[in-house]
């Protein structure tokens, strides 16, 4: 009954409060309070009337005319942030516990504590920690609110484990294709091959400042790690064995720019539910429905890349190729240090270096449960293959046979612990204009797309 109900009556309980209140909240039902006097839960923080509507129990008689005089579209809102509030800080006990001592400590720390717009908007207060930051600007999620815009530039990030044997290799046409990018800044090449790293005049020259960073720690998750040489606001991050053209990465990114919170890119995947086997399913099937947005070839907002940040130890100074085009004065990858530090259990990470596996898939998990949204697809070029190298190499991750029943395995040990499954189905595709239009391809924008 509560599911099928718009307003829910909360009346007076024995004690101070009632069962019914939270009952409502997750049913995504209205509370309507009918208890004088009665002090709402961390209501020194939230502002329960955007979620309830509060009566006096004195004039019941008034409730019935009053609820009916709600425009649908408030109905609507009330009804959104009943689901913000209670996915936030009320769905389990220890995110009551969290919220609870949060709270204290902004009392404590008056002059470093949230404003009210983080406690009651996506993705909530325990996610934006003063620890980092109290500047709304400082945060992906407050961009559309404040009006602000990211950074027009991204910082690319191209994970190489494979040595280098030949100028052909698909590395190398990656790294070129991309410095041309006029929205690049820079590109990071993060050497985690066991070959020593290759002299400086064999790699191209390019027009943009590339870094080589060499890491001792040859895990896959050090691809995320937050390098201070990262000044862009988007990543862009890339397997070696990745194609794609310049005109690619350039529509990639401007679409990124409508949406800094989210995962953008190429190759998608999706999940299922295998009713037969009661789990959780992963396929790469090329369909219209995805829920993920693979790594290997995808921009992010560089504060979602600091949510893989490990308390790891190994790596080495970078190696610079050319000079830096920026320098940080503020220190940003703490934020998500923290965050990932707290969020994450140390079994997932370890399972995942372990794996060389599953660290994109992650990625989206972490990335969809705290924007609640999916990740943006973009258009392909007509032709697109996901490369497969040779079956000795390192990064021949898709040629393992045991890759996808690894991924299918990590699929559910990450739904066990996050409590629910976080990804979310989408069925949009973003294309250029007049991409496929029967028109002059001197029209198109990103004509390069649809040549290849």
């Amino acid at each position: 009954m509560l599911y099928n109900s718009t307003f829910c009556l909360v009346p007076r309980g024995r004690r101070l409060g009632s069962f019914r209140f939270l009952e409502a909240l997750q049913a995504a039902c209205v509370p309507v309070m009918l208890s004088n006097g009665w002090e709402l839960p961390f209501s020194e923080i939230i502002d329960w009337n955007t979620a309830a509507v509060i009566g006096d129990e004195r004039l019941l008689l008034q409730i019935p005319s009053t609820v009916r005089s709600i425009h649908q579209d408030k109905i609507l809102s009330l009804r959104q942030q009943t689901q913000l509030l209670w996915e936030a800080y009320f769905n389990s006990v220890e995110k009551i516990v969290l919220t609870t001592l949060e709270i204290i400590q902004d009392r404590v720390l008056e002059h470093n504590s949230r404003s009210s717009l983080m406690w009651n908007s996506l993705p909530g207060g325990l996610f934006t920690l003063p620890r980092y930051s109290t500047h709304l600007g400082d945060f992906p999620f407050f961009y559309a609110t404040l009006g602000i815009k990211p950074y027009p530039k991204f910082t690319a990030i191209i994970h190489v484990v494979t040595p280098l044997v030949s100028q052909s290799q698909p590395v190398m046409k990656l790294l070129v294709a991309v410095a041309k990018s006029q929205y690049c800044a820079q590109v990071i090449l993060l050497w985690n091959c066991d070959k020593p790293l290759p002299a400086k005049h064999r790699w191209p020259a390019t027009s943009v400042p590339f870094i080589v960073i060499e890491g001792e720690s040859k895990v896959i998750s050090s691809r995320f790690l937050p390098y201070d040489t990262i000044p862009t606001d988007a990543v862009l991050s890339l397997d070696e064995d990745t194609v794609l053209s310049t005109t690619e990465v350039d529509f990639a990114f401007t679409v990124w720019q409508s949406f800094p919170d989210r995962i953008v890119g190429y190759p998608a995947r999706s999940h299922f539910w295998d009713s037969s086997k009661e789990r959780w399913g992963y396929t790469s099937k090329w369909t219209n429905d995805y829920s993920m947005v693979l790594t290997g070839a995808a921009i992010y907002h560089k504060y979602t890349l600091l949510f893989f940040i490990f308390h790891q130890r190994g790596f080495g100074p970078p190696c610079l190729l050319s000079p830096p085009l920026f320098s940080m004065s503020h220190s940003s990858h703490r934020y998500y240090h923290y965050l990932y530090t707290t969020y994450l259990p140390a079994s997932l990470r370890t399972m995942v270096d372990q794996m060389s596996n599953c660290e994109d898939i992650l990625m989206n998990f972490l990335v969809s449960s705290v924007t609640k949204l999916p990740p943006i697809k973009v258009t392909q070029k007509k032709q697109y293959k996901e490369t497969m190298m040779g079956q000795s190499s390192r990064a021949s991750r898709w040629a393992d046979p045991d890759h996808f029943a690894q991924r299918q395995t990590c699929m559910n040990k990450f739904a066990n612990w996050f409590g629910t499954m976080p990804l979310v189905h989408s069925q949009m595709r973003l294309d250029p204009v007049l991409f496929k239009d029967q028109v002059s391809i001197l029209r198109k924008k990103y004509r390069e797309i649809e040549r290849l």
